[in-house]
This record gives C-alpha cells, structure tokens and sequence, in this order.
C-alpha cells in the first residue's frame, strides 16, 4: 500500500434530496488538497449523476464511487459510464464496486444475490475487458452471457463505439468479509472498508496479502489503495458523542439484513462484539430500535470511531495511522474540512 496519507470527502447518501452545500463542500476540499470525493447509492439517489454535476464543476479531485451497487447495471451498462465519466473529467474517475446485501439486491432491484464473490470476479473482468477496448466483448460465465444466448438469436460481439481515455480505470471494491477483501486485493485497485477497527489491521493485512499473491502482480500491494470512511464526532461529552454514532452501529449490526444474513453483523463478531450484536439484532428487530443503540458500549464505537474533546482524537488517530489505510475519507459540513485537513495532513 502506499505510505504517503491522503484525504477524501464523501457526501454520502441522499435523503430526501441532495444533501446541502455538497458542491460548496467539494469545491472546498479540493481547495485544501482532499483527493478524492465520493458518493453512494442504494435505493434512492445513484452514484453516477452527482460525480458528473459535481465533477463539472470542479478540476483536480478524482470522482469516486463508493459504491456502486452491481446489481442494478449490466458490466457493459457501469463500463459505459465509466468511459464516459472518465473522460468529462478528464481522466479523474474512479469506479467502487459492491455487491450490496441480499434485501437490497433482490428486494430492489430484482436480481439474485447468490453468489456474489463469483459474480464479483465476473462481473470485473467483463468490464476492464469492455474499457480496454482490446477486441469484441464474448463472454459466457456462470452470470453473463454476452452476446446472450437465446431470445432473438442475433447477437454479436461488439466493441465500445468510444475509445476510453484510459485503458485501465482504477476499480475499488467495498467488502468487509475475509475472502471478499481477498478478493478486492487480487482483482481490484482498492478497497473500500465499513467499521474498519484499527485492532483488526493484521486480519486485514492477511486478507489483502492472500489476495496480492493470487493476482500474480509482485508490485500490486505498493500501488494498491485502502480509502477508508472514518467517522468523526468532536465535542467535550465523549458519552454524548458516541451517542452520535449509536444509532447507526444498531441500524447496521442489527437491522441492515435478515438475521443469519448480516454481513455486518459478522464484522463486529469478528471484533469481538458478538454478544453486544446479539443483543442489539434482537432489540432492533423487535422496533426497539432506541434500546438497542443505548445498548452498545462505549468501548464499540470507539473502536470503528473517533469521538470526543479533540486533543483526544488527535491522539487516537496514531493507531490509525499505523494501519493498511491510505486514503481518510471524511463526510460532514464544510466548515469541519479544515479540521480533518489538519488531523491528516498536519
């Protein structure tokens, strides 16, 4: 990984409209040397459209997507909007892949979750194969079929009409399982963490390994980026900054996914959370869901955040530094840019 930190600021996802001030925000961050900007989707507003508003508008930040859910476009749909976004800006885009859970995949949009690892690794070659622009794409996996088989019987291998700007468009992939971040080390260009915990860094570390050595590429791991959301909540009350932050570890840990079904879940099992999660999945999934955030310990969020007096997350950001992580992503209104510009760049 590299070694030199660098800064992102992501504007998250949309509520009932575009979040306010987000161009403001962007224009700011790349005023004071952020990296990178990125966005989010689910099952309201895309990640696509807001990169191409807001990239329109500004010249040096790279655009990422973080992410962009599989399931709702075909390989050859996201490559063409990767080509084309990649070349409005210039060459700034950067396309972060997920495959989302299970009731947003099926529920949503209407695809099959089984399999996602698969599914991923197909999924990847057919769109670097489409952007390298090499010959007409023909591809029969276990997921695509292009040109499909069947219907019409009139399909033909077809090579993208545009050229891209470039042949390689870093992919980033959102995972949090162990062979999921593998998998992200061998066939993406980055990694894209959720509840990272500087106390799980050598897991991490093993999983990404594991995926360099299959990728084949000796010099992967020092080219390869880990752009990590961090969440922030400064304030004197340490108890009431965490506050901040229970709600969404309960929505995450105990109501994003069915139970036996929630990847998130597992990550704080892994961490060590496994009765906090228990506890908080079965509150939540009972419409306690105010319970089951006071339920968790302060000790939890403190361990995927940085809360309180700032002189302390100043000196918490040490074990942070010391992890895989080279890109600090950081969302929230302009004016605490600045701050996290300071936390990171000194």
């Amino acid at each position: 990984m590299t070694s030199d930190a660098k800064l992102g600021y992501t504007t998250g996802y949309w509520g009932s409209g575009p979040p306010a001030g987000a161009l403001e925000a962007i224009q700011e961050a790349e005023r004071l040397g952020y990296s990178s900007v990125w966005t989010a989707e689910a099952y309201g507003s895309d990640a696509i459209t807001p990169l191409a508003w807001w990239g329109a508008q500004t010249s040096t930040i790279q655009l990422g997507t973080g992410i962009i859910q599989m399931s709702a476009r075909t390989p050859a749909a996201t490559a063409m909007a990767a080509m084309t976004i990649d070349h409005l800006s210039g060459g700034r885009f950067i396309l972060g892949l997920g495959v989302s859970g299970p009731q947003v995949v099926e529920g949503w949009y209407g695809q099959p979750y089984p399999k996602p690892l698969a599914r991923t690794r197909e999924y990847v070659d057919i769109v670097r194969r489409i952007v390298r622009r090499e010959e007409p794409v023909s591809a029969h996996g276990e997921f695509y079929d292009m040109p499909y088989i069947g219907g019409a019987g009139l399909g033909k291998p077809l090579k993208s009409t545009i050229h891209p700007l470039r042949k390689e468009i870093p992919i980033y992939l959102g995972a949090e399982g162990p062979k999921n971040v593998a998998l992200a080390g061998e066939i993406g260009d980055g990694w894209l963490p959720l509840f990272f915990s500087p106390k799980d860094d050598p897991h991490y570390r093993r999983c990404l390994a594991e995926g360099f050595a299959a990728s084949g590429d000796p010099s992967k791991a020092e080219r390869f980026d880990v752009a990590c959301g961090m969440t922030v909540v400064i304030g004197d009350d340490v108890e009431k900054c965490a506050d901040m932050v229970r709600p969404n570890l309960a929505l995450y840990a105990g109501g994003m996914g069915a139970r036996g079904a929630n990847f998130h879940f597992e990550v704080f099992a892994r961490m060590g959370y496994e009765d906090v999660a228990t506890r908080v999945q079965d509150l939540y999934l009972q419409g306690k869901k105010a319970e089951a955030a006071a339920s968790i310990p302060l000790a939890m969020v403190e361990d995927v955040a940085l809360v309180g007096p700032i002189d302390k997350i100043r000196g918490e950001l040490d074990r942070w530094r010391d992890t895989c992580i080279t890109t600090f992503m950081f969302g929230g209104p302009q004016q605490l840019l600045p701050v996290y510009a300071d936390l990171i760049l000194g």
